[in-house]
């Protein structure tokens, strides 16, 4: 699945602006070099903004270096626009047209993109909407980077420039970013998906909604299961099993939650519901009125729905920290997974 983060790194075409004073070239071969030496200090910014979704846990210094890759594309364009096109401004018109839909897409498209990560986390649909929306942002990209090269190689050709092309240092960090986020994405939804179940589940519970926990409990179960063979079919990011190990183990607890712990949880509230209605109807007779059935139907459940209570309390607490210590895990595994594999320098 392409990403945000996966789209930004082909953004090889984006030129930073040093000054706005005009500059003119002797040859086409000085143009050239001109564009090329210019791209690298964008490169680099959208490098620290790549480093930043993966090492920071600050939404504002993320969105600060996402303004930053925004102000050089500004500048570049200040500056691409002031520079006297070496032979014709067809070329430099191709650069300026794909700096102008670069920035749209991060100021636009990807604004849009923000917008629906705040609702994503609503349901599976509104997760999946977001993630294809930044799938289609990529493909936007990739397909603007695709038509400046084609630019770009035609001018070198026209003007009989050999292009030796090498992969840098830097565009292969940026490479494995991609790669790195895209098994990230993957393996995170098949979990969101489970765990929207869950959410339901508790939604019910909330509500003492028995019929909706017994059905949202079999939705978890089953999803659960279903998602632990799907992992058995992802492929690993350099044989690195620790998301799908940690997304495992969050699965086999929602399945012991869903068929083990929740008829603990029914039986508490149908208890409940039954003491509720004997309590209700005995303090609703006048005492004068009330008979020894309805005395002894009270007494009795006193000390069931105690029990009751008790167990209820009991499988909550374990699940809560249970829950707490298995999604915990998988949190500390996705810092992990970044941390390993996207370089920090």
């Amino acid at each position: 699945m392409k990403n945000l983060f996966r789209a930004l790194p082909l953004l090889l075409i984006l030129i930073n602006a040093q000054t706005l004073f005009s500059q003119e070239f002797e040859n086409a071969l000085e143009y050239l070099e001109f564009v090329s030496s210019e791209q690298e200090i964008v490169t680099r910014n959208n490098w620290k903004y790549t480093r930043a979704i993966a090492h920071s846990r600050s939404d504002r210094a993320i969105e600060n270096k996402r303004n930053s890759l925004v102000k050089s594309i500004e500048r570049a364009q200040e500056k691409i626009g002031n520079a006297t096109a070496f032979e014709g401004d067809e070329f430099k018109q191709n650069v300026l047209d794909n700096l102008e839909l670069s920035k749209n897409l991060l100021t636009e498209d990807y604004a849009k993109v923000i917008d629906m990560k705040a609702v994503a986390e609503q349901s599976y649909d509104a997760m999946e909407a977001y993630m294809l929306a930044l799938e289609l942002a990529d493909e936007k990209l990739t397909e603007a980077q695709r038509e400046y090269e084609m630019h770009y190689y035609a001018y070198a050709r026209k003007h009989n420039i050999n292009i030796i092309e090498s992969e840098t240092d830097l565009g292969r960090k940026m490479e494995i970013s991609g790669e790195v986020f895209d098994h990230y994405n993957r393996i995170y939804l098949i979990f969101f998906k489970v765990n929207m179940n869950e959410v339901y589940l508790f939604e019910a519970i909330e509500r003492d909604d028995i019929s909706a926990i017994v059905q949202n409990a079999g939705s978890l179960s089953a999803s659960a299961r279903e998602g632990m063979s799907i992992l058995d079919t992802v492929s690993l990011y350099k044989k690195d099993r620790m998301l799908v190990d940690a997304t495992r183990k969050a699965f086999e607890f929602y399945v012991e939650e869903a068929e083990e712990k929740v008829p603990d949880i029914t039986d508490f509230l149908m208890a409940n519901e039954e003491f509720e209605a004997i309590r209700t109807q005995l303090e609703n007779t006048p005492k004068r009125k009330r008979t020894k059935e309805q005395i002894d139907a009270y007494n009795d459940k006193v000390p069931q729905i105690n029990k009751a209570g008790e167990a209820y309390n009991r499988t909550t607490a374990q699940l809560n920290n249970k829950r707490q210590q298995v999604i915990g895990n998988l949190q500390q595994a996705y810092e992990r997974f970044l941390a390993k594999h996207i370089p920090k320098e």
